[in-house]
């Protein structure tokens, strides 16, 4: 799993969720299961493998964690990364959700970014426009995001995490904020967790309070708090899933 997944898993794990995770790597099936999960070794892009293991692991939930940026800001071949992940966020994102149809899923997760919206004054809440005239590798970036939000929203419970600049372990950015709106990963992981099983269909901010973006409907709607202590943030959460879902 990328960053998030590997902070992701062992909560749904915490939970009480049973988790089917997917990899485009055998190498990489085992230590999908160290994580908790249930491994399968399925292509994204491969629309009818890609059903019939959605099919055949019957979810509740569908978490939509995927990215393709192998390669870090600053590099020589980052602009490769951010056409590889448009891809998926576009062709990706719609075989997810025709899978998620076909087997009859209603609750789909997606994650998205928060730092495409156009410049302006005051932090920017879901309702406020993103950057479509942007140009260049912003352009790319931000015409994935809309097919990917778009696509999600189809679901009748489809839901948007907009995250910030991620950093912390198994990030680009381990022991230093990278830009605002910042968000630490485990932030991220704790906030899919409450998707799991709270928020209405939408799109939701999330991230640290410093002034870039709003996470008020995140606050309101899912219980998020970007000042909680995440130990403590992450007992409540899987306490109240386990009462929820009557896990012992």
């Amino acid at each position: 799993g990328g960053a998030i997944g590997r902070r992701l898993t062992p909560l749904l794990r915490g939970a009480g969720h049973m988790v089917v995770g997917t990899t485009r790597s055998k190498d990489k099936a085992a230590a999908l299961a160290d994580l908790g999960a249930e491994p399968v070794v399925v292509d994204v892009f491969d629309a009818q493998a890609l059903a019939r293991a959605v099919k055949a692991a019957a979810p509740q939930v569908l978490m939509h964690q995927l990215t393709d940026l192998p390669f870090a800001p600053g590099t020589p071949r980052y602009d490769e990364g951010l056409e590889r992940n448009a891809r998926l966020r576009t062709e990706g994102t719609r075989n997810l959700v025709d899978a998620a149809k076909a087997a009859g899923v209603r609750r789909m997760i997606s994650q998205s970014i928060a730092f495409v919206y156009t410049q302006d004054e005051g932090a920017r809440t879901e309702s406020d426009p993103l950057d479509v005239s942007a140009t260049g590798a912003r352009k790319r970036a931000v015409d994935g995001v809309v097919a990917l939000e778009k696509t999600t929203l189809d679901l009748p419970e489809g839901i948007v995490l907009r995250y910030g600049y991620l950093y912390g372990p198994g990030t680009w950015y381990v022991d230093t904020k990278r830009s605002k709106p910042a968000l630490h990963v485990d932030a991220a992981a704790w906030a899919a967790l409450l998707a799991v099983s709270k928020g209405e269909h939408g799109i939701y901010n999330i991230a640290e309070d410093d002034g870039v973006v709003s996470s008020e409907k995140a606050k309101r709607d899912l219980g998020y708090r970007t000042t909680v202590e995440l130990d403590e943030g992450l007992k409540r959460t899987i306490e109240w899933q386990k009462e929820v879902y009557g896990v012992r």
